[in-house]
């Protein structure tokens, strides 16, 4: 990163313009699915920007609700909305920059948490990349998948817990594979991101740490109800860890994450349906 001083004179030179002129890069995460599980401050932001950035898919849900106006509509004509597509990335950051300081407050939206494998290190990406330093950031915190379906599966995450993705995009297969036998090792419960990449290689990973036994689940869309990728709308299959391959036609790709328990992990079942419950441990009802 750049030192204090070349910031300063980067920011000198950046703008002619007031500071107090200038708008806000909001990176907002809208949560794992439809709007009813957006922070009520994302609602706000979204709603209230000039400008905001999103994919074809996140525009549908913030219009299910009225957070973005229908696509035909003449409300809020001052409002801009601009198509995010994961080969714009770039692009779309330098012209958010340009749009902040004309004035403009610019919501990019990500979907669940921004930080959980999210925009929000584009963003800093590319504000060092162009020695954007004058340009105001926030992230807009949102509901990550991993709590999206830990919700719909009951109590899982309980305990201590950690996300792996299995995208090898950025990072190759040895240090996928080295975190998933650490965090196996290492009695986490553990939540699969990417699923639609060697989803059956991270489980045969995780086997040989792991007894068979324990319970697991995939979660299909969580929070989307019918309006997601999966043909089948939101979805929960609770299984093992053992048997998890044998739901291959459950893992429906990028909305799908795979939880798998550890040794303390439970299925409870009350009249209504089987639930997945990992106790924080060593305590029982009196001691609350």
């Amino acid at each position: 990163m750049s030192s204090e001083v070349e910031r300063s004179e980067t920011s000198e030179r950046a703008s002619g313009a007031d500071a107090g002129d200038y708008g806000t890069l909001y990176v907002v995460g809208i949560g794992p699915g439809l709007p009813g599980g957006m922070t009520q401050r994302a609602k706000d932001v979204v709603r209230t920007a000039d400008c905001v950035v999103a994919s074809n898919l996140y525009q549908e849900f913030l219009r299910r609700d009225g957070t973005l106006p229908p696509e035909d509509a003449d409300e809020r004509p001052e409002q801009e909305v601009v198509r995010s597509t994961m080969g714009r990335q770039v692009e779309l950051a330098r012209e958010a920059f340009e749009r902040v300081r004309d004035g403009e407050d610019v919501a990019h939206v990500s979907g669940g948490d921004p930080n959980v494998y999210g925009k929000s290190d584009l963003v800093y990406l590319m504000a060092e990349e162009d020695e954007a330093y004058d340009v105001p950031i926030e992230i807009v915190p949102g509901v990550t998948a991993a709590l999206g379906g830990a919700a719909n599966l009951g109590a899982p995450l309980s305990n201590d817990f950690c996300t792996v993705s299995l995208s090898e995009k950025w990072r190759g297969w040895a240090e996928i594979e080295e975190k998933l036998r650490a965090a196996a090792i290492s009695g986490f419960v553990v939540v699969l991101y990417n699923c639609w990449r060697d989803y059956e290689r991270a489980v045969g990973v995780l086997r040989e740490e792991r007894a068979d036994d324990v319970p697991a689940a995939i979660v299909n869309d969580a929070g989307r109800g019918d309006a997601g990728r999966n043909v089948e709308g939101e979805t929960h299959t609770v299984t093992t860890l053992g048997e998890v391959a044998d739901h291959d036609e459950k893992v429906g790709g990028m909305g799908t994450s795979i939880f798998v328990g550890n040794h303390e992990t439970e299925v409870w079942t009350n009249d209504h349906r089987d639930h997945l419950v990992t106790p924080r441990g060593g305590r029982d009802v009196e001691d609350f």
